[in-house]
């Protein structure tokens, strides 16, 4: 008899530690679910701001790359009008 008490309330304590572990748990699962929203906000932000200085940076290189074609292509075209007036003459 003093054994089965004995089995029955060790069930009991391992039972209530269990059941505080699992409350433990499910705090600490929230916890870790705040932290990676918290996670996930933060990189979107940086990303939103890397993405707004690479943009940045490309406009830059296309609008340079832009005035360097153009004023290639104008000396292009009075090199070929320098060509034809010698040729023609005048």
């Amino acid at each position: 008899m003093r054994r089965f008490l004995f089995i029955c309330s060790l069930s009991v304590l391992l039972t209530g530690a269990y059941a505080q572990t699992a409350s433990q748990d499910m705090k600490s699962a929230g916890q870790d679910m705040k932290t990676a929203g918290q996670a996930t906000g933060q990189a979107a932000k940086n990303t939103g701001k890397a993405t707004a200085k690479t943009t940045k940076h490309v406009a830059h290189k296309v609008k340079h790359t832009t005035k360097k074609a153009v004023h290639k292509t104008a000396t292009g075209v009075e090199n070929g009008a320098d060509r034809v007036a010698q040729k023609t003459g005048k």
